[in-house]
């Protein structure tokens, strides 16, 4: 007869076995690219889950300590963000937990999450519409001074070039001095007729897709609008990139084009002006990229709020 005796088996926990050769305190230890599902209101009053990579992390101040907790890390993640929608209340409570499961190892905490938002969005002239997806990424931190949060994302856009618009004019108009004599007088129809043939438009202005790539900081208490600072940037801009497309859509994307004419300074200065004067924004740091069609390379402004050094990163 065999008595079996209900046991709890010790497992080994080499974490918690210190290594002086090697101590030393670290800015941030972790994990990042944890999958998890999020939930986020983009400022519609629509709560939308995505999936989302996060990051979270705090720092070890134990020079003694060998490493960290990343399983508490773990759930915790799981628990806030995949049960409540994302907000600057809900990451500073995430934030905290973080340091409280880590007491007196570490007195600072942080967390990125990235994910795509779907934004429904209307077409120029016809009554179509159609999904854009926005990058969005969230950076909150906690330590003694207080907690931090800044939100990312993207504007995708078209860019016409000025300089080249002016030369494609330049072009038409000779070509319209060769195609008339000057001695004679102007037939309304004819011109008419040259303006919508391929002789009327011998050259055409270059144009680019382009990206806006914002980093804002909101006031404390103000929402996380993210629809609000979209439709912000692509009015100013004028040109964002469309979905579904008809054929007046497509006239009128031409049509816009060719009424906001812009260098990257330009489009830099627009939405500069525009998040200057917004109530909410705290702080933003604006990176514009405009991918050449006339050279293999970009041309790139930036604009920020703050004080920038001379590369365009923010000091402080």
């Amino acid at each position: 007869m065999h008595t079996h005796e209900n046991t709890v088996r010790l497992m080994p926990d080499v974490a918690s076995q210190a290594q002086p050769h090697l101590a030393g305190a670290l800015d941030w230890v972790g994990m990042d690219g944890i999958e998890v599902p999020v939930l986020f209101d983009a400022g519609d009053g629509s709560v939308q889950r995505s999936s989302a990579q996060v990051g979270a992390f705090v720092n070890l101040t134990r020079p003694d300590k060998r490493g960290i907790h990343m399983s508490r890390l773990y759930l915790l993640v799981d628990e806030y963000l995949s049960t409540r929608p994302v907000d600057p209340s809900v990451l500073e409570s995430l934030l905290r937990g973080f340091l409280e499961s880590h007491k007196e190892l570490a007195d600072r905490a942080r967390i990125s999450i990235r994910f795509d938002q779907l934004v429904r969005r209307a077409a120029l002239r016809s009554s179509n519409s159609g999904w854009r997806a926005y990058p969005v990424s969230i950076e909150a931190h906690l330590c003694k001074d207080g907690f931090r949060l800044e939100v990312g994302t993207e504007v995708v856009y078209s860019s016409t070039c000025p300089a080249s618009a002016a030369l494609s004019r330049q072009l038409i108009q000779d070509q319209f001095a060769k195609d008339f004599d000057a001695g004679k007088p102007l037939d309304r129809a004819a011109v008419l007729a040259w303006l919508g043939s391929e002789k009327g438009i011998v050259a055409t202005p270059h144009a680019q897709r382009s990206v806006a790539r914002l980093l804002v900081r909101f006031h404390d208490g103000a929402p996380l609008n993210l629809i609000h600072l979209l439709d912000c940037v692509e009015q100013v801009l004028g040109t964002p990139v469309q979905t579904a497309v008809k054929r007046e859509d497509e006239q009128a994307f031409a049509l816009a084009n060719g009424s906001n004419l812009m260098f990257c300074e330009d489009a830099a200065r627009r939405i500069q002006r525009a998040l200057d004067a917004d109530d909410s924004i705290a702080d933003f740091h604006v990176r514009l990229e405009h991918q050449e069609s006339l050279h293999p390379h970009d041309a790139v402004a930036y604009a920020s709020k703050g004080v920038t050094d001379g590369y365009g990163n923010r000091r402080g």
